[in-house]
């Protein structure tokens, strides 16, 4: 027979059990993530679901390195190759604290120009993880111009 009190330490661990079962809203999961570069410097990985809630109250400059021209998420500030990326600093805010947010079509682009900038001492740098495929997976559209 289960006594009163035993019956209260299992409900505690059943509620316990629940509560952790609970799901985690997908655009809450993982929405962002610390990327280490060097000498303690990193910026900072941001998933589909997080950028689109950004975009909505939006204070950062986006910029797409991708090339050659594969696409791109509206509002985007700036086309910048990642490999020209050092090279076109006038283009991006003079702050180096302002928020950048970078892309690519995969974000293999975007990570290296992502590293290029901390390393050149910008200090609040995004990347948006998996980029435009990503994007494009989590039912964001993606538009297609001629440029």
């Amino acid at each position: 027979m289960i006594t009163t009190r035993a019956m209260g330490h299992l409900l505690a661990v059943l509620l316990v059990v629940l509560a952790s079962a609970v799901a985690v809203p997908a655009e809450q999961a993982g929405a962002t993530r610390t990327v280490a570069v060097e000498n303690g410097r990193s910026y900072t990985d941001v998933n589909a679901a997080k950028l689109e809630a950004m975009l909505a109250r939006k204070d950062f400059v986006l910029v797409n390195v991708h090339i050659p021209y594969e696409g791109e998420i509206e509002r985007t500030d700036r086309f910048i190759p990642f490999n020209a990326i050092e090279a076109n600093l006038d283009r991006l805010p003079a702050r180096k604290d302002a928020r950048v947010v970078l892309y690519c079509r995969s974000d293999r682009m975007s990570s290296i120009a992502a590293r290029t900038l901390v390393k050149l001492g910008y200090t609040n740098v995004w990347n948006l993880q998996g980029g435009m495929v990503a994007w494009e997976d989590a039912g964001f559209a993606v538009a297609h111009r001629r440029r």
